[in-house]
């Protein structure tokens, strides 16, 4: 007896020691996420291995890139051909933006991968989002990046303080019926009461922009800055806006300049603070006072129940400019693409399409362990404060949000609700149009260093209109804006058959 115990002692060692090595042979695959707010993710990524090592045969391991810092490691990653990173995130308006970088060769080309491994994956994503996926690449026709179900629909709100808001003796109500153009005395008041080192005013200046002037983003136009616009109409997303169905210079319309004469009036009042005028603080600017609740109007791309996710010791309240819209920056909003360089494309491939359709490692990766980061009470996530300090990712930049639990903030049925909502939302008319500026790649990289110079500083306030805005266009001219604008505007006259 003691002979066959021993025997089977020995056996179950050698069998641990061949699972154990087994793992440790496994490839690893690093993906780089958006957004993220993360410094501790050891207890995760250990739950998230032992979980995936079967399923996807490979150890994952995550740059969290921050608002901050994500579009330099990104394009850095692909352009140098950084096989150490197999993902990353890409959308219609990053950096990397999707379509110019699959057009480029950066990105692998997934519809074999699909077809033989994402039948889990196409179950789990609606037919319409795969849709927005398929564009002309390098490989052709075809499918770049896992298209994550999200926020479907693009809509931007003020984000108003309102426990200062009512300090300062005014009401939600009282700020609904003020314009952009009318938020002088409010600031002043907050000024006043809070010192000379209180910034009222935390924008992020190419929303605001967008915000004001109701302009909207162009798919496949640069990514880093946007150069063109297209008008909403905005008393109805879906009819044509106040120039029809065209693009425009948007720095060249009379919009744009009166919102930046305003901007500047505020930045010069001492509304706005200086570092939301630089690209290499100004998110991490914009990020940290929001999070502390240390301003009174803000702006926020948003997206349906973000109220009930935050806690900033405030009482918060999201007024929006426009209703909801469906068009090609929110479909192509939040994507994870496989690199061209990266050594493991089939590992990879099977990560995403496990992240966007298991609910279990959805959850690990969005949430972390459960009785570390999280309790269940009743089927509701219960977040562990201190844990979640360190552990939070940017759940929408990360797949399809759809498949995680409800938490307490949200309530039971949130999920249901939140797909309800963007099913109803409106189409602009050129929804589907993205932008094919290969014919005018260099006039893009000569107007985007141009911009760089210019359009943050502008939209922050920083730059005195009257001098900087007449530089700036005739900058534009000079390196190539009406070629870039001719080629936009057939493109998009023959995307709509006029």
């Amino acid at each position: 007896m003691k002979k066959l115990f021993a025997l089977i002692l020995a056996l179950a060692m050698i069998l641990t020691a061949s699972s154990f090595a087994l793992a440790e042979d496994l490839p690893t695959i690093t993906i780089m996420f958006h957004g993220s707010n993360v410094t501790d993710d050891t207890a995760v990524l250990e739950a998230v291995n032992e979980y995936i090592a079967d399923k996807v045969g490979a150890k994952l391991e995550v740059v969290w890139g921050t608002w901050g810092d994500f579009d330099q490691k990104a394009t850095d990653a692909l352009t140098t051909g950084d096989s150490s990173i197999d993902m990353v995130f890409t959308c219609s308006w990053s950096a990397d933006e999707y379509n110019k970088y699959a057009k480029d060769g950066y990105f692998v080309k997934l519809d074999d991968l699909i077809a033989e491994y994402g039948a889990d994956l196409t179950a789990a994503i609606p037919e319409s989002l795969m849709q927005a996926a398929t564009i002309e690449g390098a490989e052709g026709m075809g499918i770049y990046a896992v298209n994550g179900f999200k926020d479907t629909a693009t809509q931007n709100t003020w984000d108003v303080n309102v426990t200062l808001l009512t300090e300062l003796g005014y009401t939600l109500d009282d700020f609904k019926a003020m314009s952009f153009y009318d938020f002088g005395d409010l600031f002043a008041k907050a000024k006043e009461v809070k010192g000379d080192s209180f910034y009222p005013f935390l924008v992020e200046p190419m929303v605001l922009e967008r915000m004001v002037t109701g302009s909207i983003i162009v798919a496949g136009d640069s990514g880093s800055t946007n150069l063109l616009s297209l008008y909403l109409n905005q008393d109805d997303v879906s009819a044509e806006g106040p120039y029809g169905n065209v693009m425009l210079n948007k720095f060249a319309t009379e919009e744009y300049k009166k919102f930046v004469e305003k901007m500047h009036e505020y930045y010069e009042a001492g509304y706005v603070d200086p570092a939301l005028a630089v690209a290499e603080t100004s998110n991490d600017t914009r990020t940290n006072a929001q999070l502390t609740g240390d301003y009174l109007i803000g702006t926020q791309s948003y997206s349906f129940g973000y109220e009930k996710q935050i806690d900033r010791g405030i009482e918060v309240a999201f007024v929006p400019c426009t209703e909801p819209y469906v068009d090609t920056t929110a479909s192509q909003g939040a994507m994870m693409a496989i690199s061209t360089a990266s050594e493991h494309p089939v590992e990879s491939f099977k990560f995403l399409a496990l992240l966007n359709s298991d609910p279990t490692l959805m959850t690990l990766m969005n949430y972390g362990v459960e009785g570390v980061h999280y309790t269940l009470e009743d089927g509701l996530v219960k977040f562990n404060t201190d844990a979640r300090a360190t552990y939070s990712p940017w759940t929408n930049g990360m797949g399809n949000v759809t498949i995680l639990p409800d938490t307490v903030d949200e309530g039971a049925g949130f999920r249901e609700s939140f797909k309800e909502y963007y099913a109803g939302a409106k189409a602009i008319p050129a929804l589907g149009f993205v932008f094919d500026t290969s014919e005018v790649n260099t006039e893009m990289g000569n107007l985007s260093n141009v911009a760089a110079q210019y359009a943050l500083a502008l939209d922050a306030g920083a730059l005195d209109p009257e001098t900087a805005l007449p530089e700036f266009l005739a900058e534009l001219d000079a390196n190539g804006m009406q070629a870039y604008l001719d080629a936009a505007n057939a493109q998009l006259a023959a995307y709509l058959g006029e």
